[in-house]
């Protein structure tokens, strides 16, 4: 059995670096508060301004793939890092932070489909699902490497040369991509395609209906994992009454049990369950998660809390490797599309849940309500997957 580690290794330092420069305004958010004399929440639109163009890069990359190969889009992906790091590390003022966001999403969406482009083919069918959730790990990676190297670096070279020093890694990884490009984008398809065309032939893919219950089912998944980032701290300080110390910390934790249980549901859908299965029990998980995260009090002990927090880090954080997986096997040889649908609906529900999210928590005052709310759409989700791809049990 060969076993993609180059492949693997390169994609998985490319969805890293691309999610570093993703998370790294957000990580040294109180500087640029500070030196730009804006409050801090405007950094935090950030994010959701590069996903919001995310989604198009997202349809539009499965065509650029063929044309030009996964390797040249990985390094558009990077080449989009390095120009918002360039831009924001020189940024005056608060529109130049918006452009820089703007300039990442231009190619972001392109990370995983460009990475299962390259990683399908050199991929054993018994390891798949392992494969691609190792992968996926790069994406908390990406955040933890943000929020542990970017603020020390603060306090001796400022924000802005904190986020020019991140440009050195990015562009020694463009450079190093090139070594293998002539032999992994060996098969280009030089076909043109119209701009409309382009953005609308992964949703053709929809009239599959396996392809339509994932597809709802991961766009509930990734609004309440997004949930869980966004809300949890204030929840826990202003609810639970603990000190923003020890909510950071619990916060972490859900960061880590997403990274750490990736690997091991991409085991267990390859070795125990079909993928659909893997993602129904994430979606049982979530709803569990959610329905006790609602009932959170200042009478909850902090082992519940951190079992609770642990219990949704390993599902509504761990399932995008095996969603990733299953969206690449139903494509069949559109999977590359198939993997960019998937990314645009993800990056889709992490933009509308949360806003939604805030805004019932807003209308009623209660995170109880919201939250049973998620409970109920997350339950949904998993049972769309559950029930609609036949007998549980190992895919052969």
């Amino acid at each position: 059995m060969r076993m993609p580690i180059w492949p693997l290794t390169a994609t998985l330092a490319v969805q890293t670096l691309a999610t570093m420069a993703l998370y790294s305004l957000p990580a040294v958010a109180p500087a640029v508060a500070r030196d730009l004399h804006v409050n801090g929440a405007l950094v935090g639109g950030f994010v959701a301004t590069a996903y919001g163009v995310g989604i198009i890069s997202a349809l539009l990359s499965p065509a650029l793939i063929r044309r030009y190969g996964g390797v040249r889009a990985t390094q558009a992906v990077l080449l989009a890092a390095l120009g918002m790091l360039a831009i924001a590390g020189t940024a005056q003022g608060v529109a130049a932070l918006a452009i820089s966001a703007v300039v990442l999403g231009l190619a972001y969406g392109a990370a995983a489909p460009a990475s299962t482009h390259l990683l399908a083919p050199k991929t054993p069918q018994s390891v798949f699902n392992t494969i691609m959730s190792l992968r996926q790990i790069g994406v908390p990676l990406g955040g933890v490497l943000a929020a542990l190297t970017l603020p020390p670096l603060v306090g001796t070279l400022g924000w802005r040369g904190a986020l020019l020093a991140e440009t050195v890694p990015v562009l020694l990884l463009i450079l190093l991509m090139e070594i293998p490009r002539k032999e992994w984008d060996a098969e280009l398809d030089r076909t043109r395609y119209r701009l409309a065309q382009t953005l609308v032939r992964p949703f053709a893919l929809l009239a599959d209906k396996r392809i339509r219950r994932l597809s709802a089912g991961t766009f509930i998944f990734s609004g309440l994992q997004l949930c869980f980032v966004s809300f949890m701290t204030v929840q826990l300080t202003t609810v639970v009454h603990l000190d923003l110390i020890t909510a950071g910390r619990i916060l972490a934790l859900y960061q880590i049990a997403g990274s750490v249980s990736r690997p091991i549901w991409g085991w267990i859908a390859d070795r125990f369950l079909t993928p659909s299965h893997t993602l129904a029990v994430h979606g049982a998980g979530m709803a569990a998660a959610a329905a006790l995260t609602g009932q959170f009090g200042p009478i909850w002990p902090g082992w519940a809390v951190a079992a609770v927090v642990l219990l949704a880090g390993c599902t509504a954080g761990g399932y995008t490797g095996v969603a990733y997986a299953e969206y690449a096997h139903l494509g069949g040889a559109r999977r590359t599309e198939a993997t960019g649908l998937g990314t645009a609906l993800m990056f889709s529900g992490g933009m509308l849940m949360p806003t939604a999210f805030a805004a019932t928590i807003t209308a009623s005052g209660d995170y109880g309500l919201t939250y049973e709310a998620a409970a109920v759409l997350a339950l949904a989700g998993g049972m769309l997957l559950a029930f609609g791809t036949g007998r549980w049990g190992r895919r052969h």
